[in-house]
């Protein structure tokens, strides 16, 4: 039997159909056997792990409805860029200067702000960052020159930068590893639902009250937003009790290396799918919570969750994970290369398909954006479900281990295909004044494998470094070191940071790279430099495991400075 010694960051007994040592947490699936519930919750009724099916979903919810009004506002612009001219005497490279500002309020505020969840707690952090947009969303529909708008974006960017940095750390709060997959799935068919359908209201909206109201009707739904947070979503930050970490840590099994294992459950409970886990790990599987009372209400919407931890090295650790952990630095480069390219396709389509031969009004280019949703829609809803279903599959051929790795195979077939064929056929389609509907085709080639790619690369990052446990021995040793650590945050602010960072250089770069090249050439050289991009997973699926292994030290050196440690 493996012990723990020899595994890494991220590799966990998932499932085990034979046998169950005692403390290990399962659920049962017909295909599996049993499954082990990793992060293991503790016993306590206010851990979110052990909340009520119906409860993290709300919270979840409501974290969804921040993703949605959250991305429409930040892709709506591009629909009034005729009347921006028009009004305001804007200009392309305005208009490009402009986005790459929103992305620089995007890579700024997510260092700036995601610190202040660690101290403080997540609703704070969701309610600035709503306010700031509502206000923002105001006062872009009421500039009056460029350069106002310019400012504005920026703001923009600020109040939108945790956006998908602190989602992340709410689904490690309320789910399991082998949730992450579909949960994230969610997460992205949410955004693409702003990014792509926001600006296919803002189109009718522009043509039937002009574009100030596409700003004002985001505004009064940011407000909605805000008045829903306020009073239905509950802090999720999880401080385990010192009771917590005395009952968490009994003596190691002699025969087996992860943390014991459990009680199974019922045969009744075969041929659950990934969504339905968290209610049987609500029911059966969960562990007996204690008798003690939960946080009444009030203390649960409290503004504020106040904890000592220091934050100061939440400001540096980011960029130091990039270069130690190519999970991260992974996940980073995927992230911003896939996003600078729908930068671009976006940035050419909203500026060139106003012009001749294609004459589109603002609806048009509002309409534009249904086929990119499309594509977004299969790549998120089926690569959640299909990944993590893959992954259970060959845990149980790997002898019920699984390795964070296993999940990159979806991000070589056939993501690379759908993202470099894509740009290609947008481009070069364009660049020859193609008909509308090949334009198109190619953006939602293109978005299908942009959701493929940031869904495998968020589960691999989650799953490589959302929790490791110490050594057994070190249980009966030093007990309060024997918990369950996360850096997942601070992970994702480094990958938040370069993506826009990545993004903001191409934006600035474009419109000298387009005269200097030609349209054609310029998505050439796109296609290429994004098909290179997309062959990263290969020396991850060679050596990613031993990379793991090689930085465990330095993971389990940053996690133990993690505010909220969760007990195993």
């Amino acid at each position: 039997m493996a012990t723990v010694e020899r595994m890494p960051p991220g590799t966990v007994r998932l499932n085990d159909a034979s046998s169950h040592p005692s403390g290990t947490k399962h659920v049962y699936t017909a295909s599996t056997g049993s499954l082990v519930l990793q992060p293991k919750p503790t016993d306590d009724p206010d851990d979110p792990l052990n909340w009520a099916t119906w409860r993290k979903w709300l919270n979840y919810g409501v974290v969804l409805v921040y993703v949605l009004f959250t991305f429409t506002l930040l892709d709506i612009a591009a629909v009034a860029y005729s009347q921006l001219v028009d009004e305001l005497g804007m200009t392309y490279q305005i208009s490009t200067i402009a986005t790459a500002l929103n992305f620089t309020g995007l890579a700024i505020g997510c260092v700036a702000f995601i610190p202040l969840t660690y101290r403080y707690g997540r609703r704070p952090i969701y309610l600035l960052s709503v306010t700031v947009q509502l206000v923002s969303a105001v006062w872009a529909g009421s500039v009056k020159s460029t350069n106002e708008y310019m400012a504005v974006n920026l703001v923009m960017g600020l109040g939108g930068a945790i956006s998908e940095t602190i989602v992340q750390i709410t689904i490690a709060d309320l789910f399991f590893v082998h949730q992450y997959a579909t949960v994230n799935g969610i997460f992205l068919f949410m955004q693409g639902t702003g990014a792509f359908l926001g600006p296919v209201a803002a189109g009718f909206i522009v043509a039937a009250q002009g574009w100030r109201w596409m700003w004002f009707w985001n505004a009064i739904f940011l407000g909605v937003t805000l008045v829903v947070v306020v009073f239905v979503f509950e802090e999720a930050t999880f401080i385990p009790s010192s009771a917590d970490e005395a009952m968490a840590n009994p003596p190691a099994s002699s025969e087996e290396g992860f943390d014991g294992a459990a009680d199974t459950q019922s045969k009744g409970q075969k041929g659950l799918d990934p969504l339905e886990m968290s209610r049987t790990t609500s029911l059966a599987s969960r562990p007996v919570l204690t008798a003690r009372s939960r946080k009444p209400l009030r203390s649960r919407l409290a503004l504020v969750t106040k904890t000592d931890a220091p934050i100061k090295h939440h400001y540096i650790t980011p960029f130091i994970l990039l270069f130690q952990f190519p999970a991260v630095a992974y996940t980073a480069v995927t992230f911003g290369a896939v996003l600078a390219w729908f930068s671009v396709l976006i940035s050419i389509s909203s500026t060139r398909m106003v012009d001749p031969p294609y004459n589109f009004s603002p609806s048009d280019i509002g309409l534009l954006n249904l086929w990119p949703f499309v594509g977004q829609l299969i790549g998120a809803l089926g690569a959640g479900p299909v990944s993590d279903r893959w992954i259970q599959a060959l845990a149980k051929r790997n002898g019920g281990i699984y390795e964070p790795e296993m999940r990159l195979w979806l991000a070589l077939f056939p993501a690379p295909l759908l993202v470099t064929g894509g740009i290609l056929m947008f481009g070069i389609g364009i660049a020859n004044e193609a008909p509308w509907v090949l334009l198109a085709m190619g953006i939602a080639v293109f978005a299908c494998g942009f959701s493929v790619c940031l869904d495998v690369a968020l589960a691999y990052l989650t799953d490589s470094y959302q929790n490791v446990s110490l050594h057994s021995h070190l249980q009966s040793l030093k007990p309060d070191l024997a918990k369950l650590t996360r850096v997942i945050g601070d992970a994702l602010v480094g990958v938040v940071f370069i993506r826009n960072a990545i993004s903001v250089i191409v934006l600035f770069c474009l419109s000298p790279w387009r005269d200097a090249v030609g349209m054609q050439n310029l998505f050439v050289m796109v296609g290429i430099i994004s098909f290179l991009f997309c062959m990263v997973p290969i020396p991850l699926l060679i050596w990613g495991k031993r990379a793991r292994v090689a930085t465990a030290d330095k993971y389990r050196y940053y996690s133990g400075r993690q505010p909220g440690h969760r007990p195993v």
